[in-house]
Order: C-alpha cells, then sequence, then structure tokens
C-alpha cells in the first residue's frame, strides 16, 4: 500500500488515529457504534438509497476562517469539514451498516494517517486512501489494545469475542486475529468450500491439513464448534449457519516450537 513505510510504522499511524477518534467521542469500551462515533464527531449520517455502493463520504468544502490553526494533530478528526455526512443505504444486517459507517469514518480520518506518516497524499498510489479507510474501520470496530487484550484473555474463542464486539461481524472479527499471534492461519469456507485463507502477519498458509479438514468438517455436518490437536497443530471451528447458508470459521495455532509451518513471503 505504502512500501516505503515500515510495517510497524503504518501501524502505530492507524493505531494513533483510532485512539483520537475514540477519544474525540468519547469511547471508553467495546461494542464500538460507528453511528454514535460519527455523531460525536459532528458528522451527519443519512439514508441514501439511490446510490450504488453502501455509503460515502460526503464534505462541502468551506474557506477556513483567517488564523484557524490547521497545525492540530488531531485537527482533521475533532474538527471535520463544514456539513461532513456519510450517505448510507439501507442494509438488514447491522454488522454491514456498522462497517459501512466505520469505512467512512475512515475515509474522513485517513488525512491524519498520512499526516502522521509525513506522506503527501497527492503523491501516494491511487488505491493507497482506500486501504487506509479499510484498515481505519477495521480498528475502529476492533480497537488494537482493547482487541488483543480481550482475544488473549478468552483465548480468541470467536463467539466469546463476537458477544463482546457485537457490531463487527464474524468475519472482521476473525481477520483481525491474524494482526496479532504470529503462529495464526484463519480458513473461511462457505457452502463446503474454502473460500479464504491466510496466516499472520502476509505468511503463504500450507494446504489444508487432514486435522483442520475433520474440524472443519465436523462443524460444518454437525452446525456445533469443534477442536482439535494434533502434531502441534491446534484447530478450532466455529459454524456460522443461517437458513440456505453454512459459513465456517477455522482457526489454527502452532501450539509449540515444532518448527514452521508457513512459507514466509
Amino acid at each position: 500500500m505504502l512500501p516505503e513505510i515500515p510495517a510497524e510504522q503504518f501501524a502505530a499511524a492507524l493505531d494513533d488515529t483510532i485512539d483520537a477518534v475514540l477519544r474525540a467521542a468519547s469511547i471508553q469500551a467495546p461494542p464500538i457504534d460507528a453511528f454514535a462515533a460519527a455523531d460525536a464527531l459532528g458528522i451527519v449520517v443519512a439514508r441514501d438509497d439511490d446510490q450504488h455502493g453502501r455509503a460515502r463520504y460526503v464534505r462541502l468544502r468551506m474557506p477556513r476562517a483567517r488564523g484557524a490553526n490547521g497545525g492540530g494533530r488531531e485537527s482533521l478528526i475533532i474538527e471535520p469539514p463544514a456539513k461532513a455526512s456519510i450517505l448510507l443505504r439501507a442494509d438488514p444486517r447491522h454488522e454491514r451498516r456498522e462497517w459501512a459507517v466505520a469505512h467512512e469514518l475512515g475515509e474522513h480520518a485517513a488525512l491524519h494517517v498520512f499526516q502522521r506518516l509525513g506522506v503527501d497524499p497527492r503523491e501516494a498510489p491511487a488505491a493507497a486512501r482506500e486501504s487506509i479507510a479499510n484498515h481505519l474501520a477495521s480498528r475502529l470496530l476492533l480497537p488494537t489494545s482493547w482487541f488483543q487484550r480481550d482475544g488473549r484473555g478468552c483465548d480468541w474463542d470467536l463467539l466469546a469475542l463476537k458477544q463482546r464486539y457485537a457490531t463487527a461481524s464474524h468475519e472482521l472479527i476473525a481477520r483481525r486475529m491474524l494482526d496479532f499471534e504470529s503462529t495464526t492461519i484463519v480458513t473461511i469456507c462457505d457452502q463446503g468450500r474454502v473460500a479464504f485463507r491466510r496466516a499472520a502477519f502476509g505468511r503463504r498458509p500450507p494446504t489444508l491439513s487432514p486435522v483442520e479438514n475433520d474440524c472443519w468438517q465436523a462443524a460444518h455436518r454437525c452446525g456445533q464448534a469443534d477442536r482439535r490437536t494434533h502434531r502441534g497443530l491446534q484447530v478450532r471451528a466455529w459454524p456460522i449457519h443461517e437458513p440456505g447458508w453454512k459459513r465456517e470459521i477455522v482457526r489454527t495455532e502452532l501450539c509449540d516450537d515444532s518448527g514452521d509451518y508457513c512459507d514466509s513471503d
């Protein structure tokens, strides 16, 4: 996304930005209500069912008053442009609505990240702002320090984390796990097929092992969480089943020092 920026520096800029958003919105604990955050920041969320996407961020550019201070560290966050709005299309899933608003708040706060990194957004790759908005949305609904603490506290149990972070989807929670423990693989299976499989920190996961496949299939068939350990791998699978649709989320973790199980890119 910004290849010249070290991963640790980029992550710190994202976390710094979200910490500022949470402080400005007076949010002190999960679950995070993105609508409440927008309201606290003075950003109006309005419905627009005619647009193509789920949401879009609209700013009416107004001239800055003479002598106004534009150099404050959090000014881009706590002083939104006049008449800033998020136009939101209707969606029956509350997690999708929360993500849509969180993403547009990420668009709003993206300039703060560029500023923190010392990068001119006009010189960044075309997709940089969208990528930053996605990262910020994920961190807004699942703030780093809180989510890491709670994840380790419940041994990364997906259902326990979903209960605490109710505004985030199961998939978002599972993907966010990859930002922490280095020996983790997350696999998402839809309708009996692997739809997503990734290892932490950009490492390349191996093909699905027999124990992972057995754990996944058990959850798929029975509709109950399954857990297995075999040859240094700890595998858990959670069914996220709905009428007419079956999804299973599998978390694999190396639970001893038996060696690498992912290839570095």
